[in-house]
């Protein structure tokens, strides 16, 4: 995950990802990270996530896409840092995709995350 300001990477963090694989989010429980446009529209400082960032999946385009297929598209997409109490477990988080379709960092990572990053920033998700 890069951090931009300016149109410059301020920061880079490794990530752990949605737990389905590699295809884009198609609909809600697939465990997998959406591909897209979208913001940053919530902070959470207390969540059971450490803190964690709503993200603001499904957009127009993901809500289509589900209608056309007959399927919810899901939500409660964050990028949060580790469950409360895991700390410990630190980067090894990253040794695989472990979570229902956000992206995750460290309990350290998130902070800085937190304190850098205002509701209303642009985020993008590409493979």
């Amino acid at each position: 995950m890069e951090l931009l300001a300016d149109g410059k990477v301020i920061r880079t963090y490794k990530v752990a990802l949605g737990q389905g694989g590699l295809p884009p989010k198609q609909r809600e429980g697939d465990a997998l990270t959406p591909e897209g446009h979208y913001v940053v529209d919530a902070k959470y400082e207390h969540s059971k996530y450490h803190k964690a960032l709503h993200v603001s999946y499904p957009n127009p385009a993901d809500r289509r896409r589900a209608v056309r297929q007959g399927v919810p598209p899901g939500g409660a997409i964050m990028i949060h840092g580790l469950p409360n109490g895991k700390s410990w477990v630190g980067a090894r988080h990253r040794l695989f995709d472990w979570t229902l379709g956000c992206i995750a960092v460290t309990d350290e990572e998130i902070d800085e995350v937190f304190t850098l990053v205002p509701v209303g920033t642009p985020v993008e998700i590409r493979p």
